[in-house]
């Protein structure tokens, strides 16, 4: 079958001081067709569409758009041409309605040059629906879900009538609908003759809604292909240089005493919960969307106030009323919006892998910087982060050694026991690899640690243990030999 380019990005090289975020990167984009970009974190995925969009200038290379060169100035000369990118970060205006964010710096007018509201408002309610949105379009955006709020973007991107949309990261903060929804939107972009580029790090994704792939590695093209040629495994290998023969390398170690007991514990979303986790024991947490699982935690951590129940650490009951008590009594919480509460973009590597733990690393007076430097520069060796140097802003890290530096910091406090909320939410595969081996390196210590997980295979391949919530209550504990996907979701959606 004859494929028509709309867009053909050719040996593009991008060098920024100390880096070659691009060197000689392809990208090919098909009229009527949506073309998966894959990649680990760092491959350069963003940079390229940045570049795509005129908010990076690049060294070399060729950008043919509609078969003729093009360099576009900017973002707003790209969005011209027909190019709309929905970003990973949302870009919205949490104190304006739908509407206005929708059509902000577009704004509809009347022969009076005054806004109509009244057809702003119906062309709004017309993208809405056309997404399965029924939020009203005069509602704030401070007011919406984290998953609405992204249907938001991509209807801010269809009312432009873009001929090519790239959408990054677009499912990770859907539910299982949202993202039933978006998939059908894009079905029918791609009737109409839409062009889609498609970053995910979801696997499962990709055959359900792409025809195409192209994958980077390093900054380097590695290859393109039709979906339909080749399988999960053949991506992840390119994507990372290597086969991943054992995704998930479970790890049995000896368990020790009893570190945790919960007991009848009560709170917001937590209802009469009760569970135990011993040294070296992996617990999972698994459920679906709004089973409690991360309330539970929370509730344990002090995030959250219990209003009954009692939490025992070394068989002697504390008392956890805030975060600080939860930390003071050894237990650590790395959440799973690391980017949201987790760590602070605009400090360094170091600051923010001590933040929690600069007690340990003073004196009386003042920060022991000697001490301070020693303990990051261990971490750093032990979880393999790629950084150039402890003083990297945090942000200009990929988003898996973002994940490695939390944990870190999560264990500077010396804890007894360790929760991870989905540890490996917006984590390429290569990354997700190396925080497994974290994980096991940690249970091999003695650690007692809880994860919680969307990612079924995930929560199997790493528990020994499995607790399954339903509606705040825990339905089930199953070892983990007995654990199976579909025991789990059985329970999951409330069947004993």
């Amino acid at each position: 079958m004859n494929k028509e380019l709309v867009l053909e990005m050719k040996n593009i090289v991008k060098t920024f001081p100390g880096v070659k975020a691009l060197d000689g990167a392809n990208l090919n984009a098909y009229r009527g067709r949506a073309m998966a970009l894959m990649g680990e974190n760092g491959a350069g995925k963003s940079t390229l569409m940045k570049i795509m969009t005129g908010i990076y200038e690049k060294d070399s290379g060729e950008v043919i758009y509609n078969k003729e060169s093009v360099v576009f100035k900017d973002s707003k000369d790209s969005q011209n041409s027909g190019i709309a990118i929905i970003h990973q970060e949302l870009n919205l205006i949490s104190e304006l309605s739908i509407t206005e964010n929708i059509f902000l710096g577009r704004e509809l007018t009347n022969s009076w040059g005054k806004i109509d509201w009244n057809l702003m408002h119906k062309e709004a309610r017309e993208m809405l629906d056309m997404i399965n949105i029924g939020d009203s379009e005069k509602k704030l955006i401070k007011e919406l879900t984290i998953g609405t709020m992204q249907m938001v973007e991509i209807a801010k991107a269809l009312s432009q009538n873009a001929k090519l949309i790239v959408m990054d990261e677009p499912t990770d903060a859907l539910t299982d609908k949202e993202t039933e929804s978006l998939f059908k939107v894009i079905r029918n972009l791609k009737k109409e003759g839409k062009s889609i580029i498609y970053i995910s790090h979801r696997l499962k994704e990709i055959p359900e809604i792409c025809e195409d792939i192209t994958i980077l590695r390093d900054g380097k093209f590695v290859c393109e292909a039709e979906v339909k040629d080749i399988d999960e495994n053949f991506i992840i290998e390119k994507m990372v240089g290597r086969t991943l023969t054992e995704q998930f390398p479970h790890v049995k170690v000896k368990l020790g005493k009893e570190v945790l007991r919960v007991e009848n514990l009560n709170g917001k979303k937590v209802k009469n919960s009760s569970f135990s986790i011993r040294e070296g024991e992996v617990l999972g947490f698994a459920g679906l969307m709004g089973s409690g699982r991360t309330e539970l935690a929370r509730t344990v951590y002090g995030y959250t106030k219990s209003s009954s129940g009692k939490i025992f650490i070394d068989n002697k009951e504390i008392k956890i009323n805030s975060a600080k008590d939860g930390v003071k009594n050894g237990i650590a919480y790395v959440s799973e919006d690391r980017k949201g509460d987790g760590l602070i973009l605009d400090l360094s590597v170091m600051e923010n892998m001590t933040l929690s733990s600069l007690n340990k690393i003073s004196s009386t007076f003042k920060i022991n910087k000697k001490n301070e430097i020693i303990e990051v520069e261990d971490y750093i060796k032990k979880f393999n982060i790629k950084t150039p140097h402890i003083y990297q802003i945090i942000k200009n890290l990929s988003g898996g050694n973002q994940q490695k530096v939390a944990i870190a910091k999560a264990l500077l406090t010396n804890p007894k026991v360790l929760i991870l909320d989905e540890p490996t939410r917006g984590v390429d595969v290569g990354a997700k690899k190396e925080i497994y081996d974290v994980i096991n390196k940690l249970k091999k210590e003695g650690l007692s640690i809880i994860i919680i997980s969307s990612e079924m295979p995930e929560i199997l391949g790493l528990s020994d243990r499995i607790l399954v919530l339903h509606e705040q209550k825990i339905m089930n504990d199953f070892p983990i030999e007995e654990a199976t996907q579909e025991k789990i979701m059985r329970n999951a959606v409330g069947v004993k």
